[in-house]
């Protein structure tokens, strides 16, 4: 528990600031600006997707959804590849909390091996399908937006960030810190010495762990830390930094399905060789010091008496997970009278993050037909008002890739 504590006192301020920009971008950047460029088969559309997701504050899970509403909307296959590897691997609460705990170095590095592999990806793909035979890509017309004030602007940030975000990524946050103290306790010290002139063999080591895992970008920062303590190359912790977030077997499975296995043989090479050369290049042709003096700096920071500021930011941390875990699992109540009242509801499977909610209530509203449509996350329940016809609503949220059944 010690262990876990400290890296919780020394992540905490940057997580809190991470999470307040991540609501900033969210409310603040018009969604039509992520979209716009993302359409067409050329080098131009994949560049534009990666630029795009690298800042972007999603996880793993929060990606797929979103990925696949920017395909159904006229994305093309590289440019949806390039956002799915770009995205999960980096943003700006995974910046900072890379810097305080990695340092600086790691932290630049992060983005641009996301950058690379994503644009190597996306144009793989697209040089691999260019013969396919086109697709008839639905398009769907832009809900006009609400207006808002900059007020209430600024409470939907707070909302976004400190909620939304806290509920998407923090039981991969708790549980890479989890992890990490448990990596800390019970690995012997000398157990990744064995690879030491072999560093080859720990970053395959890495890759056969991270690409089915489920961990976020922020998530796996501990991990790395209490594995580099133990004696794993800065290039293998970059392995784990790049691999883990941007593949898991969900992100798998959809993308077989939605986008094809070449697409997916593509994602995954992509992904894998670009892990594998950005390590070898850390452990070969940087400095070392680079990037283990600052972790030796904050883990002997770590054993300090904790300052007062990242106490106070801890504990503030420790009750947005209360708030945000209780939140998630407590499902509305459904109302009896909402049959009566010309209200269905439907039950919807694999929604796993707020992106995956919020990505259902848009494709739903934007229906013709369908005046109201809400969707509870803890349930999995969408109520839809309308004179929309079941079929069509099935079809709709089947599209951007769950599973509903009537309800």
């Amino acid at each position: 528990m010690q262990e876990i504590w400290m890296l919780i006192n020394e992540m905490s301020p940057y997580l809190l600031l991470g999470f307040g920009f991540a609501g900033l971008l969210h409310t603040f950047v018009p969604a039509t600006l992520y979209r716009r460029y993302l359409g067409g088969n050329d080098f131009r559309s994949v560049l534009w997707a990666a630029m795009v997701g690298v800042p972007l504050p999603l996880c793993s899970c929060g990606v797929i959804p979103t990925a696949m509403s920017l395909r159904k909307e006229g994305a093309s296959k590289g440019a949806t590849t390039s956002f799915l590897i770009a995205t999960p691997q980096t943003g700006v609460d995974s910046i900072l909390a890379t810097a305080s705990l990695l340092g600086i170095p790691f932290a630049i590095l992060r983005p641009a091996a996301a950058l690379v592999t994503a644009l190597a990806g996306g144009q793989a793909v697209n040089m691999a399908t260019r013969n396919d035979p086109a697709e008839n890509v639905c398009q769907q017309s832009e809900q006009p937006s609400e207006k808002l004030s900059f007020g209430q602007r600024c409470i939907e940030a707070l909302r976004y960030g400190f909620v939304d975000m806290v509920q998407d990524i923090g039981q991969w946050l708790v549980l890479g810190l989890v992890i990490a103290g448990l990596i800390t306790v019970f690995v012997p010290d000398d157990f990744f010495l064995k690879f030491a002139d072999t560093p080859i063999v720990c970053m395959l080591m890495m890759l056969a762990i991270s690409i089915p895992m489920y961990v976020c970008a922020t998530g796996s920062i501990p991990i790395a830390v209490a594995l580099m303590l133990k004696g794993i190359t800065p290039g293998a912790a970059l392995v784990l930094l790049m691999a883990g977030p941007a593949s898991n077997m969900a992100s798998i499975l959809v993308i077989r399905n939605v986008l094809g296995w070449k697409t997916l043989l593509c994602y995954l090479l992509s992904i894998t060789f670009g892990a594998i050369v950005f390590g070898l290049g850390v452990d070969y042709l940087l400095p070392r010091e680079w990037f283990t003096s600052h972790l030796i700096q904050s883990y002997a920071s770590c054993h300090e008496s904790p300052v007062l500021f990242k106490t106070l930011c801890s504990i503030v941390l420790g009750g947005l997970l209360v708030y945000t875990f209780i939140k998630r699992f407590t499902p509305i109540k459904n109302n009896q009278n909402d049959q009566t009242m010309g209200k269905r509801q439907f039950k919807v499977e694999g929604m796993m993050c707020n992106h995956c909610r919020a990505n259902v209530e848009k494709t739903l509203r934007q229906l013709e037909g369908v005046t109201n449509a809400e969707v509870d996350l803890a349930s999995g329940i969408a109520t839809v008002e309308g004179s929309l016809s079941n079929e069509e609503i099935i079809k709709a949220i089947t599209e951007i890739g769950y599973s509903v059944t009537e309800k």
